[in-house]
Order: C-alpha cells, then structure tokens, then sequence
C-alpha cells in the first residue's frame, strides 16, 4: 500500500508545474517579463499575497520573513520557490502523482478561469504543456484540457484511454466545473 503523502507535499505535487516556472523564470533580467506575466495570472486567480512574496522573492529577499501573512498552501509555493532556488534539486517533480482530491478542484478553477481570461489561458497552457512532456497518464489529462476549456462535457469522451485513476481526476474535474458554472 502506497503512503498518502502529507498536505505541505500534496500542495508542492498539485503547484509543482508552477513552482517549477517561476523558479525558472524569476532569475534573471531576461526572464523578467516571463516571471511577470505568470505572477500577474496568478493574482488575477486570487493569489495576491502570493504574488507580492515571489516578486519579492524575486528582487533578492531570501528571509523566511517573506513568507509571513501567507495562508498555508501560498506558504508552501514561496517555500517551495525559495528552496529550488538555493537548490533546484528540491523542485517538486511535476511528474509525480497527485492525490486527485487535491488536484481536481485547482485545475476545474484554472479551466474555468481560462475561459475568459487570456493569463489564465497562459498558465494552464503551461502545465498542460509540461504534462504533455512528461508524457503517461499526466499527458492524457493534458489532452483533455482544451476540450474542457471548450466546453466539453461528455466524461465518455474526455476519459477514452485513461487509466482508473486519470478517469477519477476528470470526473472529479467534471464535478468542480458543474459547481462553478452554477454559481
């Protein structure tokens, strides 16, 4: 039996696609531009404290004071940013399973943003594409990211050629998008 990796490591597997971008893209000059479209889409997804630590992050501040007045999960992501930083051999691999009850209600939000919203478009185009590269079940759920974006809802269709575990994430998926298109 496989142990359920604690919460802080749930929230590093579920943000590591966005861990890992704004690690890479917030050092250096060049990659300035980058780092502030993808900290901009985050805080138009209601990551705003979030967004002030990593350009904070960004202009230097190593300090753990950084990461003060975030709530858990934004602690977690400017940690995670901070130590792949000093070591990016401590990047959450984006590759590894989630647990798809973390998992399902982040990406039904970020499906449903991109629906209006060019960064968040950008953003879930990101990890789709990182998904994609790491190729397996990951690179299916990919696959069926831009259906869901259109507007698919057919689990039949979306679900062809996934495993019982990636059928679960999409139906779960299916289910948050329900709520949120309700509301």
């Amino acid at each position: 039996m496989t142990a359920i990796p604690d919460r802080e490591e749930q929230i590093r597997r579920v943000h590591a696609a966005f861990i890992r971008q704004v690690v890479e893209t917030c050092q250096g000059p060049e990659r300035r531009p980058a780092f502030e479209q993808l900290v901009a889409t985050a805080e138009q997804q209601g990551w705003t404290d979030l967004g002030r630590a990593l350009r904070r992050i960004a202009k230097g501040e190593r300090s753990v004071g950084v990461l003060g007045g975030l709530d858990e999960e934004d602690r977690v992501i400017a940690e995670s940013v901070l130590l792949g930083i000093q070591d990016p051999a401590t990047l959450p691999d984006p590759a590894r399973g989630q647990d798809p009850a973390l998992a399902a209600p982040g990406l039904a939000h970020m499906i449903h943003a991109a629906g209006t919203s060019p960064e968040a478009l950008m953003l879930i185009g990101n990890m789709a594409d990182q998904m994609s590269r790491a190729g397996g079940s990951l690179a299916r759920l990919a696959a069926v990211i831009r259906p869901l974006i259109d507007g698919e809802r057919d689990a039949d269709r979306l679900c062809r050629g996934m495993d019982a575990q990636g059928t679960q994430l999409v139906l779960d998926i299916l289910r948050e998008l329900g709520q949120l298109e309700t509301h």
